[in-house]
Order: C-alpha cells, then structure tokens, then sequence
C-alpha cells in the first residue's frame, strides 16, 4: 500500500451518544476491483445520528462515514478509469454495476454488495462489510462504478462532499414527488436534506416553495433560498399555515425529509411517527405527487409504540387514494444525478455549500456529535477534515 502508516484515525462508534477517534487499521486493496481514497472531506449525516442514539443495531466498533471524498492514493490491478492522484466523491451507495437494479439506475438498491439486502453504504448498520469514510482512508470496492472523477485541486470541496448523499437525495426527494418546473412544492423538514430539496426545487423552476421546521437557524438558512418562504410548525398549523401562504390552494407537491423521528407540534409533544406523511397527504391537492426521502426502517428500537417499532403507522391512506395522490419513496440512487450536479457545481449554476455550518479535525468528531445531536450552536451540517484543514 502506498500509505506511510499501517493505522489511520477513525471515527469510532462505542455505545448510544458516544462516538471516539481511534487509531485503526487502515484499509487494504481486497480486490482488484478496490481503490483506496485519502480522505479529504467526510461529513456527518443526520442518519448518522440514527445510529449514534441507539436507534439501530449498531454495535461497538463500527467506523462511521457514508458522505466521503480524497484522492486516489492506490488502485486496484482491476481498476482502469481511476489513477493515483485522482480527486473523486462517492455516492452513500455502494453498488457492484452488474446486478440488475444496477443495470436498471437503480444503485440504492443494489443486490450485489450486501447478501440478503437490496442495497449497501459505507459505515452504516445493515449496509454492508463497508467501513466509513470519517477516517484518514477508505476502502472503494467497485472502484471504477462508484467513483466520480473532479476536478483536481481544492475548489468546490464543500459543494463536491455533498454530492456524496444530500444534494442527489434532496434532488430525489424532488424528483419522487413528480415535480414539474412552475408548480408549487412544500418541504417537511429543513435539515440538510430538507434544504437540498428546497433548494433543489428552486434549481428546477418551483413557482412557491414552502419549508416546515422549528428550528429557528434551519429556518433562518431556508429563507435563503430564492423563492421559499420558512414556515415554523411550532407556531400553528403547518398544513394551514401552507395553504394560507399560498393563496388558499394546496401545493402541488410536498417532500417527507424527515422520516420517522418525526415529532408533534403540541408543547412537550414527542415522536410522532406519522405526522409527516400526515400532513403532505392533507397539504398536497388532488392528483399531485409526494416524494418520501426521509428514513423509515423496519425495525425500530427506541420507537415510542408497538407498531412503529416494527416500521409500522397509521396513514390516511383512504384520503390519500381519494385525492389520487402518488407517492415515491426510497434512498437516491446516487448515480442517477451525481454527474448532472457536480457539471451545475463546475458551471457555477449551482453552490450547495451553503447548508455547511461547521468545518472541523477529526479530532474534533465526538464533540461535533453530541452537539449536531442537541442541534445547539447551529450545528446543521459538519464536514470532517480526516487529514488536515485544506485551508491551509
């Protein structure tokens, strides 16, 4: 291996709230296929958190880290389209290219990487022997399918790491709803997700947009989006606070970017597990679409009833066939949009880098963690320098 070091740090997860940075194994080319990728930019994800509060399976020892981006510091015999040296990002998904969901664009769903699952990801519970990228190195299997060559230098890191998940998935959220440019669109949810699908749909021609949180700094970066008005389900209504704001009409799409962790708006209310889907079913007009990127999981350990720890809710489903709504969910298929963005990122037409609020050590992991998780000091989307501030 070209690595100086047998070990690297790595963001470590040890038990529920407690995350540490130690020093581990670094990865090793296992297959001709493999790249090894010099981590330059990890970010933590609101997923992640999942796993960080118990929500999962998750056991001791898992190295977290499924928004990553480097160099290319060694390839497999196998690997023909990457060289040392490359700049590359890499979609959540980890895909093979051969199965027939692959062959199909369908790489979230990929059947090939993780046996008895439709789908795999770096450094996630049930996704797979893949370790994450919160590290100094990651092991890339499938390296020519799953790595996106950029340009080479340091421009446009914040906006490149975001290619890894939030940007494609917030277009996808998009994009599941049926969405056509002109039409009206409400987002449940303004975390980093939820901010790329708002600001996806201002991208794509969206005539209204309207952003439901209560947290008042994600509401502050929503109001930066050209063409969305924030909308704090705290104070009333969301539903009627939508369709009031948009003249007396529902909306003619509506996007779920929170998912099951969703909580109520009635003062000390908690998990409220359905109250998402609820309302974008309620705010959505007769024959329009929603698109559900937020997570849902079929098992859920901390879930506050019976049902919900089995991933199951109650719905308005005789409502939502009534109005002749359709409804899209599943993880992004990566792939499927990555390439178009990253040309918007290049051509100026687009700068995601807007939702990054913090740039640290990685070092500096465990603390980001407990604060992302408390959602204090604008804590909205952190990025992870495994090897050092490219700032200089």
């Amino acid at each position: 291996m070209s690595t100086t070091t047998t070990t690297m740090k790595a963001v470590h997860y040890e038990k529920p709230f407690e995350v540490s940075v130690k020093e581990v194994p670094a990865p090793r080319i296992q297959h001709p296929d493999d790249a090894i990728i010099k981590v330059t930019t990890a970010a933590i994800c609101g997923s992640d958190l999942h796993m960080y509060q118990g929500r999962t399976a998750a056991e001791s020892g898992l190295i977290f880290g499924h928004e990553n981006m480097g160099i290319v510091d060694e390839v497999g015999s196998g690997v023909t389209l990457l060289k040392k040296g490359d700049r590359v990002v890499m979609p959540f998904n980890v895909a093979d290219g051969r199965c027939l969901n692959c062959e199909e664009g369908r790489t979230a769903f990929c059947t090939g990487v993780n046996p008895g699952f439709a789908g795999g990801a770096y450094g996630y519970v049930a996704m797979g022997p893949y370790a994450g990228g919160q590290a100094q190195y990651v092991r890339v299997p499938f390296a020519d399918f799953n790595a996106l060559v950029l340009p080479p230098g340091t421009a446009h890191e914040n906006s490149f790491a975001l290619l890894a998940d939030i940007f494609p998935t917030g277009w996808h959220g998009v994009s599941l709803s049926n969405f056509s440019p002109g039409e009206s669109i409400a987002v449940f949810g303004a975390g980093p997700v939820g901010l790329m699908a708002a600001y996806s749909a201002s991208l794509r021609g969206a005539s209204r947009i309207f952003v439901v949180d209560k947290v008042p700094e994600r509401l502050a970066a929503a109001k930066k989006i050209r063409g969305a008005t924030p909308i704090d389900f705290s104070a009333g209504d969301a539903v009627e606070a939508i369709i009031k704001e948009n003249g007396g009409k529902m909306v003619d799409r509506s996007v779920d970017a929170v998912g099951y962790q969703a909580v109520g708006s009635g003062k000390g209310e908690g998990e409220v597990p359905n109250v998402v889907l609820e309302q974008c079913i309620m705010v959505t007009r007769p024959t329009g679409g929603i698109g559900v990127p937020g997570l849902y999981v079929p098992a859920d350990p901390g879930a506050p009833d019976e049902k919900a720890a089995k991933g199951m809710m109650m719905m308005s489903f005789g409502k939502l066939f009534e109005k002749g709504l359709t409804i899209g969910t599943g993880q992004c298929n990566v792939k499927k949009y990555n390439r178009y963005l990253r040309d918007m990122i290049i051509s100026g037409q687009a700068d995601p880098s807007f939702v990054v609020s913090h740039e640290i050590d990685i070092d500096e992991a465990p603390n980001a963690y407990k604060k992302f998780d408390q959602r204090i000091e604008g804590y909205t989307k952190v990025l992870i320098h495994p090897n050092g501030s490219l700032h200089g």
